[in-house]
Parts: C-alpha cells; sequence; structure tokens
C-alpha cells in the first residue's frame, strides 16, 4: 500500500511539475535591456548642465529579489545628483511598476508597458498650481549597446509632450 501512494504521488501532475519560478511571466523580461553598466550623456541646459557643456554621469542596472526586481543606481558624474530606483512587472496587472527616489528628496510612483520597442512609465496626473502635469520616461532606440531615455513633461493630459532631459545611455565596455 505504501508503495502505491509514493507512486501515486510521484507520478501525480501537481507533485511531478517542477514550482514555477516567481516572475517567470515572459513580460518580466522586457527591462532586461536595461541590466548593465552604464555611461551617460545629455545636452547642456539639462538637469542643471550649464548651457555648452555636456552632461555626464553613469547607472548600474541589475537584476535583483530572485531575478523578480530591475534595481537601478544613478549617479551624475559628480554625485550631486543621485537616485534608486526599483521595477518589476506586475501580471495581474499586466504593466510594469516603478518606485524612484533621489537625495533631493522626490519619491515618484510610475506604472507603463513596453510596446512597439519603447518602454514607456508615466506617473499619475498630478496639479501644480493651477496645472494638470503628466510626467513620462522613454526608453527607445534600443539596441544591446546604448537607447535614448527621455524624461517628459505634458500640461494637457498627455496630448503634447515636452522634453526636459534627454540622456544618451552607452554600454560600459
Amino acid at each position: 500500500m505504501k508503495f502505491l501512494i509514493i507512486v501515486l504521488l510521484l507520478t501525480s501532475p501537481v507533485f511531478s511539475q517542477a514550482p514555477q519560478k516567481p516572475c517567470s511571466d515572459e513580460r518580466a523580461t522586457q527591462f532586461d535591456f536595461w541590466v548593465g553598466e552604464w555611461e551617460l550623456t545629455w545636452p547642456g541646459g539639462q538637469a542643471g548642465t550649464p548651457e555648452g557643456k555636456i552632461g555626464k554621469g553613469r547607472n548600474h542596472i541589475t537584476k535583483t529579489l530572485g531575478g523578480c526586481t530591475i534595481e537601478e543606481n544613478f549617479s551624475t558624474e559628480d554625485s550631486s545628483y543621485i537616485g534608486r530606483s526599483w521595477s518589476v512587472y506586475n501580471s495581474q496587472l499586466e504593466m510594469w511598476q516603478q518606485t524612484w527616489v533621489d537625495n533631493s528628496g522626490a519619491y515618484l510612483l510610475f506604472t507603463g508597458k513596453y510596446q512597439a520597442d519603447t518602454m514607456e512609465l508615466r506617473t499619475a496626473l498630478r496639479e501644480q498650481g493651477d496645472k494638470k502635469i503628466l510626467s513620462r520616461m522613454l526608453f527607445e532606440n534600443i539596441t544591446p549597446n546604448g537607447f535614448d531615455w527621455n524624461w517628459q513633461r505634458s500640461t494637457d493630459g498627455g496630448e503634447n509632450w515636452t522634453d526636459l532631459w534627454n540622456i544618451r545611455y552607452s554600454r560600459k565596455k
């Protein structure tokens, strides 16, 4: 009798299948292009960089927490601006969620999707004075060794967008 129970347990589909790994949804790998060591550049006049001078920074991106989380470690070249983010794919909502914090005291929440070779993450609509502000990040022109990251703002509900910070990511060799 014991032998029969053991055979049934070992051959039962419930017990013979390997447990599903966390974050096994194929879409949970959409942000993997970002993983690595990056050198960053942006035009003067953006992000506190004086006109005529190229802004520089670095970003170290890893997969953490069992491969379920994309962790960002951003810094300008002089470390005057430092930030961290954590991104996860939420398969129940079918979207990415990101939390950003930095040394200016900012705390931002984003949600978004990867579509048409572009990752787009947006903040919720917020009021600033008499304006309703929507912000977004676009990761586009993605290749194995680089991509463009654009921080944009809209004051008309997302009809039109204004560039605020345009960073070129180049994979560190």
